[in-house]
């Protein structure tokens, strides 16, 4: 049977964790004297109430996870903590409906970016940050987190990592799980406060260099301005989040290697490396010439604009500085296209993955060696190494996993009545933790507050299913896992 004691005593500990994240906000909320400030103070007590229950409840529990605790426990503290994150925005007011509540805040956790507001810069201070916080947090995983700072707390931790972690090869920088997770947490805290840095340094006031630094390492998006980095009309901005995106959809891995290791030729020896870079650069260039020729774009702004929403949408980031919406529908495609890919495993982006991409490319061409060679062993090999076949399998199944559910969103929201391009891009947008889509009714520059209530519950799931990589949060509803044996 399930050790749900010791789920709910992990639970417990981390709501102390978002109490103490909510704090920070309400601190601020106090400072600016804004109206959200009692919010904080009510969700914060909340939040610590539901966290002191959940440590009742696993009281006296065994410090040790098995295989089947590690996915309930990853999949029910995303749940729960989007739950009690969704209680300042209810509290204050600002999204008095429980439905677009925990839509924003999901979206926020996960990391997809969508918004169901139709005027962010209504938001005070502390509420702004606390979406900004959400990304942030939810970049690299709530239990990942965790594991970095309390590597005590979540015994079996390789199991939880395996359960949270994104890409079909989970790369370790250390033989201790807990010193890879701190490792990982410092390059992803050190991109943040340089990201911040050079906001800062290309015009950006304090607080918006902060919340744009969090989501764009985040690969998020939240802004605190309607219009995005549109609203600051300046080319270092856009240049600089340009840098951050990508980084922050590089392998944290290959960028250990490359920062604190030296290993500089690793970095573009790197086949998962040159196919995202190499995406991005051919997606750039044909978009760009689509904005010059079909949309009288000067070739600098082409340049600027095609590759700034290239690496907004391959590295699932969605932030934007036009409205892609306005382009030829030949564009919609390559972005569709840099959507479902995603960048690398191993980083902050969502999407398919550029491994995955780079091992069905070395599967089907050793499919077609078989053909002329029967008996032929063909091993298939990324980056020197040997992908076992139960690697292979399990590719295929994400594949086809990934697809079928954004297939049966799609028909499930045409039935609700959104049309079929909105269907299709939103669909893919969430299963990738994208944000924005590619529709005229709901554009990169706008609200989602339109969809009806069914269809936010039904992409809510979508978003933590691909931020959890689809498994994680199937493997619950099969018979097996409740088997006893």
């Amino acid at each position: 049977m399930v050790n749900f004691k010791v789920i709910y005593k992990i639970i417990g500990t981390l709501l102390f964790i978002e109490a103490a994240m909510m704090s920070i906000c309400m601190g601020l909320a106090l400072y600016t004297g804004d109206d959200d400030s009692l919010a904080f103070v009510i969700s914060v007590f909340l939040t610590l109430l539901g966290g002191l229950i959940f440590k009742y409840l696993g009281r006296e529990a065994e410090n040790s996870l098995g295989r089947r605790e590690a996915y309930l426990l990853v999949t029910l503290t995303w749940i729960i903590f989007s739950l009690f994150g969704a209680l300042p925005f209810l509290i204050s007011g600002y999204i008095p409906d429980f439905t677009n509540a925990y839509f924003e805040t999901i979206s926020g956790f996960t990391t997809t970016g969508c918004s169901i507001l139709d005027d962010v810069e209504n938001l005070p201070h502390g509420t702004l940050f606390w979406r900004t916080m959400t990304q942030w947090i939810g970049g690299l995983g709530i239990v990942f987190f965790t594991i970095a700072i309390i590597p005590s707390l979540v015994g079996g931790n390789v199991k939880v990592f395996s359960a949270e972690a994104t890409g079909p090869i989970r790369a370790k920088m250390h033989p201790r799980l807990s010193t890879t997770a701190k490792w990982i947490w410092s390059i992803y805290f050190l991109l943040t406060i340089s990201c911040a840095g050079c906001y800062y340094l290309a015009g950006m006031g304090i607080f918006d260099c902060l919340n744009y630094a969090m989501t764009t390492t985040a690969t998020g998006g939240f802004s605190t301005h309607n219009a995005s980095t549109g609203y600051f009309h300046n080319p270092y901005i856009d240049y600089t989040a340009i840098v951050f995106m990508f980084l922050s959809g590089t392998s944290f891995t290959l960028l250990y290697a490359t920062l604190f290791k030296g290993r500089f030729r690793q970095f573009f020896h790197n086949s998962e490396f040159r196919l995202y870079l190499s995406l991005v650069l051919i997606a750039s260039l044909l978009i760009a010439v689509f904005l010059m020729t079909g949309n009288d774009y000067q070739l600098a702004d082409a340049i600027r604009v095609s590759l700034f929403q290239v690496t907004s949408f391959i590295t699932t980031t969605g932030i934007f500085n036009d409205d892609a919406a306005q382009w030829h529908h030949t564009t919609w495609v390559i972005l569709s296209i840099c959507m479902f890919i995603g960048a690398s495993s191993g980083s902050t982006s969502g999407g398919f993955k550029c491994i995955r991409v780079v091992m069905v490319f070395k599967i089907l061409k050793n499919e077609f060696l078989r053909i002329l060679h029967p008996r032929a062993v063909l091993p298939v090999r990324v980056n020197d190494s040997i992908v076992p076949y139960s690697a292979q399998v399990t590719l295929l199944a994400f594949l086809a996993a990934y697809a079928g559910l954004c297939i049966f969103t799609y028909f499930c929201m045409i039935l609700m009545g959104v049309d079929s391009t909105n269907s299709i891009t939103i669909a893919l947008s969430c299963a990738g933790n994208v944000g924005p889509t590619l529709g005229l009714e709901i554009g990169p520059t706008m609200s989602w507050n339109i969809l009806p209530m069914g269809v936010k519950w039904l992409l809510s799931g979508l978003m933590l299913m691909g931020r959890l990589e689809v498994f994680t949060v199937l493997v619950l509803f099969t018979r097996a896992f409740w088997k006893e044996n």
